[in-house]
């Protein structure tokens, strides 16, 4: 039954299909604080249709962002449950340098955190969204870029070894 459902989601998210909406949909999910990653379905989907590459990208952006936006509000809406708090130096920092911490949204493993953590110090909201887009627009560009730059072969060694 598991094997089923996993290859029916994954017949949904094909990447000739529906492209744009699987890259949209895993990017916002891999940007919540669940541990998934959206750079393969970039990849794949630039990698089988070159042309769509800035769309791509504007789309993981956007998904990733809004993502990112729903970890502020989360942060927010906990800052109301648990009003009490521990300071730590994270918090200090965040609120030091304010918004432009979200730029750093982008980062594996405390990326998310951050993001929430600037909804629980109540950091303006949308000078946030901006810095985290930008984080997050720039990390797409360079891992795209680094992928890309991987020859085919490396590519397709890598599937023949793994399956």
């Amino acid at each position: 039954m598991i094997e089923s459902a996993v290859v029916w989601l994954l017949s949904l998210l094909a990447v000739p299909a529906v492209g744009l909406w699987s890259v949209f949909f895993i990017s916002f999910v891999s940007a919540t604080l669940l541990p998934l990653g959206s750079e393969p379905a970039v990849f794949a989907v630039i990698k089988a249709n070159g042309a769509l590459y800035w769309w791509v990208i504007v789309v993981a952006t956007a998904g990733n962002t809004l993502g990112g936006a729903l970890d502020y509000w989360m942060g927010y809406r906990a800052k109301q449950a648990f009003p009490q708090e521990r300071k730590s130096r994270w918090f200090y920092w965040l609120e030091y340098y304010g918004p432009k911490t979200m730029i750093l949204g982008w980062l594996p493993i405390i990326g998310d955190p951050i993001c929430t953590l600037g909804g629980w110090l109540r950091l303006p909201f949308w000078p946030c969204v901006m810095y985290m887009a930008i984080g997050k627009f720039l990390r797409y560009i360079a891992m795209t870029w680094i992928l890309l730059s991987v020859p085919d072969g490396f590519w397709h060694k890598l599937a023949q070894w793994a399956f």
